[in-house]
């Protein structure tokens, strides 16, 4: 298994990612009334509380679907090791639309 040091990702282009947005947004898959989730927000605090796990290294996100068909992340801290810490799992993001960024290159 890969190790994690807290250094994992990096910056991309802004065209790169308004590309692979509208890719998903041509593709995606409405859930059953009809709604494509584009993004999901988390804030601050509660990536900080996942952040401030004793050894955790970064973020995993979890791709699920919920008990009405809505596209979810879930949250996790993750360990040097890799492992996940789920002391703390991470939900209930503010889901775009209709929390979205209306006039950003991501959205279109």
């Amino acid at each position: 298994m890969a190790t994690f040091n807290g250094t994992e990702g990096s910056a991309i282009e802004l065209e790169q990612a308004a590309a692979w947005t509208a890719n998903y947004r041509k593709e995606a898959i409405a859930d059953p009334n009809g709604m494509v989730t584009k993004a999901h927000f988390y804030g601050r605090e509660i990536l900080q509380k996942l952040l401030d796990q004793e050894g955790c290294m970064g973020i995993r996100m979890y791709y699920a679907r919920d008990e009405k068909g809505q596209k979810q992340l879930v949250l996790v801290g993750a360990d040097a090791e890799g492992n996940d810490m789920e002391d703390i799992v991470v939900d209930n993001s503010k889901i775009c639309p209709p929390d979205c960024d209306e006039g950003g290159n991501l959205n279109g």
